[in-house]
């Protein structure tokens, strides 16, 4: 007979990144996913803010379903340095033990998970694309393990999804993709619990002397945009991408791409869509030369309508897309942009 060991009384969390002194979106992204695993487990969804100054962010994320918020802060923490903040998140995990913790797939999140799981000897699943609860049973010693979370990602350049679980020990961890979660929608008149915590922290944990800051403003934005036109290695060089900026001007849209093309030189990285890009839900997707391999189709295939222009009929994009057109896009294009230009 199955032995069966259930797992029930840990919290979930959700790691809050801030960026210039805002709640960032991968972590509200996260939020809609953290609240659905922690109903599925019928425990409390919390949020872990580090920071300095940050306490009056915690009210905010009550109305994104969080039932309560860890609001840990030190002067030393005032700006996002590895060792301060996962020695404050390591202190906080080991005494709360929460049964899953999940972050943004940011550069912070990136950063910051592999040096908690580390600590901690916790497993940790990179750039998972979904979260679910379930159950596994260990082939060997026949043990049912339940309630789970199962940890999905795509593996091998996206040719497979891997499920991933950690039967092991709590708290299992993962950092997920921006985009791949839907933004919720805030609910006024939610309430919470902020539980101030102060961080043991000195100067030993500073290791780094920041001696000046340079941001960088993200020049393309592909989540907010309501039409991307994207171009693939169909559009046959970087001197013809000039077809895609086009019609994007003419539509007032955002220009995206596939990894083929940005591998070939023809766009630079930020442009790219899809599983090792960006996870896009814009009302409009025209794709030109982009014959729709799954690693694509993840990244698009959620927006509201698509429009495929591409020579080959049997090409994968054709059998997601809403309206496809089988032609040179050399020949379309151009039709287009002054099809566009007649009306407006």
């Amino acid at each position: 007979m199955d032995k069966q060991i259930v797992n029930r009384s840990g919290e979930v969390w959700v790691y809050i990144e801030t960026v210039k002194g805002k709640i960032a979106d991968i972590s509200l992204e996260l939020l809609s996913k953290g609240r659905e695993l922690a109903d599925a487990l019928d425990v409390p969804l919390a949020g872990l803010l580090l920071g300095y100054g940050v306490a009056p962010l915690a009210d905010g994320l009550f109305s994104y379903g969080v039932d309560k918020v860890y609001v840990a802060e030190h002067p030393l923490l005032e700006r996002y340095e590895t060792h301060p903040y996962a020695r404050a998140a390591i202190q906080l995990i080991r005494r709360e033990n929460p049964q899953i913790v999940i972050y943004g797939a940011s550069a912070v999140g990136r950063d910051l998970a592999p040096r908690i799981a580390s600590a901690i000897r916790a497993g940790l699943t990179a750039d998972c694309t979904d979260l679910q609860i379930g159950d596994h049973k260990d082939p060997v010693t026949k043990v049912v393990h339940k309630n789970l979370l199962y940890q999905i990602r795509p593996a091998f350049g996206g040719n497979i999804i891997a499920t991933i679980v950690n039967t092991w020990g709590w708290p299992q961890m993962a950092t997920v993709r921006e985009g791949v979660m839907r933004m919720p929608e805030p609910t006024d008149g939610r309430a919470g619990r902020v539980i101030s915590v102060h961080p043991e922290l000195d100067l030993a944990d500073v290791l780094l002397n920041l001696v000046s800051e340079e941001p960088r403003e993200h020049t393309v934005n592909l989540k907010a945009a309501r039409v991307i036109v994207a171009g693939g290695s169909g559009v046959g060089s970087k001197e013809n991408f000039k077809l895609v900026y086009d019609l994007a001007n003419v539509l007032g849209a955002a220009v995206g791409a596939s990894r083929a093309a940005v591998d070939k030189g023809f766009i630079d990285k930020a442009h790219q869509v899809g599983q090792t890009g960006t996870t896009v839900r814009p009302a409009l997707y025209i794709a030109l030369g982009i014959s729709g391999q799954v690693q694509h189709r993840a990244g698009m295939e959620e927006a509201a309508k698509i429009v495929a222009v591409n020579r080959d009929p049997e090409a994968p994009i054709f059998s997601i897309a809403h309206y496809g057109v089988v032609a040179d896009l050399n020949d379309v294009v151009p039709m287009m942009v002054r099809a566009i230009r007649k009306r407006v």
